[in-house]
């Protein structure tokens, strides 16, 4: 029998205490808590998984002083706050009717019937909180090791089920897996159209997921040639992978976490109203659609000044269009966008009547002092100096 490595995590007393209240024979650890300490990766979530219902996980919680939160007490999870992190209690389920975008479920007794219904198998190990020892239902230990992803049980079943397994499937063989499994592949391309029937936030939450990774070019690639990065996003063409790819490797070259948005943005042709569509077609937040937009007014690398783009622009639309563009961006590194020292009463008080004219000289002094990289104030009474002596008379 194959147990859990000891790892940090598995010795925290809080989550002990958590496990004495549902019983150890209640519960398993589930998902990525288990494949990810097997390849010796950093933990950030713990799932449990119970045979307990979902109210019997609560009052037991209750009578141990924890709190919980009904996070998805509809389908059977509840979320345990604990001081070293929340733990998510999910009750054993069964699916009774799936369409492709929800599932009805009802809860079951037997850990491999809920197993059955998780989308590939390194992701349907299961721990026991005391012994560690793994239950491996469908031989995801050997896919680990062997670094394959594979769907439980038929492929194109499991993607009617839910299509966005189409997306999870490359987001996770990206991060585990080496050569595609050719079913896998093939059932992914077939159903790809299906993809076009889930809400536009499902596939930008796996979309950006998948940019987020460490290297997303091979995943992106691999999308492409099946057919299924033009279900999602059309615009994506063969230049725009190619923009995505540089970026990528741009960023590795500065030792830079990639992030999303801006790959995401690498991968639209520049022009704002294409970013604007796709950004509303995937229901990006506010800030999100602002920064797509900004980005796509990129122009050539050697014509965007970077002091200058981020004080007209702002520090984080600069940083995306001089990184998307393969330019340096050092000169941002530990650099404030500063203040124009001037105002336009100080234009006024120099005999300058208020309206029209004291704008423009507002607007000349501060082209010049971007121009001139942002001199000091003493510089930018000089400037104003001059621009008052150009006046022409009257």
């Amino acid at each position: 029998m194959t147990r859990l490595p000891d790892a940090a995590w598995t010795k925290r007393t809080d989550l002990a205490a958590l496990v004495a209240a549902l019983g150890a024979d209640n519960t398993r650890y589930v998902g990525g808590a288990v494949r990810d300490t097997l390849l010796a990766k950093a933990i950030h979530d713990i799932d449990l998984a119970t045979t307990l219902v979902p109210h019997a996980v609560i009052d037991r919680c209750k009578e141990a002083g924890i709190r919980t939160v009904p996070t998805g007490i509809d389908h059977g999870t509840v979320t345990a706050i604990l001081p070293n992190g929340p733990v998510e209690i999910t009750t054993l389920r069964r699916d009774v009717s799936t369409d492709g975008r929800r599932a009805t479920v009802a809860f079951a007794e037997e850990w491999r019937e809920d197993a059955a219904r998780r989308d590939f198998t390194i992701n349907a190990l299961y721990a026991h909180p005391d012994t560690l020892e793994i239950d491996d239902y469908f031989g995801g230990l050997a896919d680990l090791a062997e670094r394959r992803v594979r769907f439980i049980g038929d492929a194109r079943e499991r993607i009617r089920e839910d299509h966005l397994r189409i997306l999870r499937y490359f987001r996770f063989q990206a991060r585990f897996g080496d050569s595609p499994e050719s079913e896998a592949i093939s059932a992914c391309s077939d159903l790809a159209h299906t993809l076009k029937g889930l809400s536009r936030e499902r596939v930008a939450m796996e979309l950006l997921g998948i940019l987020a990774l460490p290297d997303p070019r091979g995943s992106i690639a691999l999308m492409a040639e099946h057919g299924v990065l033009e279900v999602i996003l059309p615009e994506a063409r063969e230049r725009e992978q190619k923009v995505l790819a540089a970026l990528v490797a741009h960023e590795a070259q500065l030792d830079l976490e990639g992030d999303p948005v801006r790959r995401l943005a690498a991968l639209l042709p520049p022009i704002p109203s294409i970013a604007q569509a796709v950004a509303a077609r995937l229901r990006l937040s506010r800030a999100q659609r602002a920064r797509l937009s900004c980005a796509a007014e990129r122009k050539d690398a050697d014509a965007e000044a970077p002091r200058a783009l981020a004080y007209a622009e702002g520090m984080e639309c600069a940083r995306d269009r001089l990184l998307i563009g393969g330019s340096d961006i050092a000169p941002l590194s530990g650099w404030d966008v500063p203040r124009l020292p001037l105002k336009g009463g100080e234009i006024v008080a120099r005999g300058v009547g208020a309206g029209p004219e004291v704008a423009r000289i507002l607007q000349a002094v501060e082209a010049r002092w971007v121009e001139e990289e942002f001199p000091d104030a003493s510089r930018v009474a000089q400037l104003l100096e001059e621009e008052l002596s150009a006046r022409s008379p009257g």
